[in-house]
C-alpha cells in the first residue's frame, strides 16, 4: 500500500512496511522510514503511486 502524509507533501509517496497495533511504519523514498501512530494521523492512500 502506498500513502502520503497530509502535512508533509514534500515527502512524496511512501510505501507502508507494517501496521502493528496501530503503529504504521512507512518508507518514504527521500525521507526514510517513519513510524506513525494511526490514532493521531490519517495517512492519505495513494491508488496509483506512479502519478
Amino acid at each position: 500500500m502506498f500513502v502520503r502524509h497530509p502535512d508533509q507533501p514534500d515527502w512524496g509517496t511512501g510505501q507502508v512496511q507494517s501496521n502493528i497495533g496501530g503503529k504504521i511504519t512507512v518508507n518514504f523514498p527521500d525521507h526514510g522510514k517513519v513510524v506513525f501512530d494511526g490514532n493521531r494521523i490519517e495517512l492519505i492512500p495513494v491508488l496509483d503511486p506512479e502519478n
